[in-house]
């Protein structure tokens, strides 16, 4: 049993899982942020351009009786497809796959740019020129091997 606890410590206290972690507890607190930027913002901009329609409202009653809003036919009893919550949860779905869309292009575009600052750094030169014969030696090079010429 030590053998089975020392690993799964291992495992936790692995950088990707704490990383995983943080990820989830952040993206949980960011679905809150999302969900009422489309259930407060979003969604009655697109009520107003539809005349009006109420999206949490906009159901169909299964047991072929009209009710006036989604909670009076749960209090009924009625199954019912709730077509405006889910048409909530797509929005949901894209406003956050936009901003992890915009999110990683961030990142990509700030790694590329130190990337290229890495590449554009020149490199440390390997050969010099002889002073006497012209020809190309090595760096470290004490005697041309041209022209024996000491350096």
């Amino acid at each position: 049993m030590k053998g089975f606890m020392a690993e799964f410590k291992k495992f936790i206290m692995r950088g990707n899982v704490v990383d995983l972690a943080v990820g989830v507890i952040i993206g949980g607190a960011f679905q809150a942020i999302v969900k009422s930027l489309v259930d407060d913002i979003v969604m009655p901009v697109i009520s107003l351009a539809t005349k009006g329609l109420d999206f949490a409202n906009w159901f169909v009653a299964l047991d072929g009786n009209e009710y006036a809003t989604l909670e009076l036919a749960k209090e009924a009893g009625a199954a019912t497809v709730n077509i405006g919550t889910f048409v909530s949860a797509i929005l949901n779905f894209l406003v956050m796959a936009f901003v992890i869309f915009l999110l990683v292009k961030g990142i990509n575009n700030v790694s590329e740019k130190a990337k290229k600052k890495e590449e554009e750094a020149p490199a440390a030169p390997t050969t010099k020129e002889c002073p006497y014969c012209k020809s190309e030696i090595a760096i470290e090079a004490t005697r041309c091997p041209n022209c024996t010429s000491q350096l």
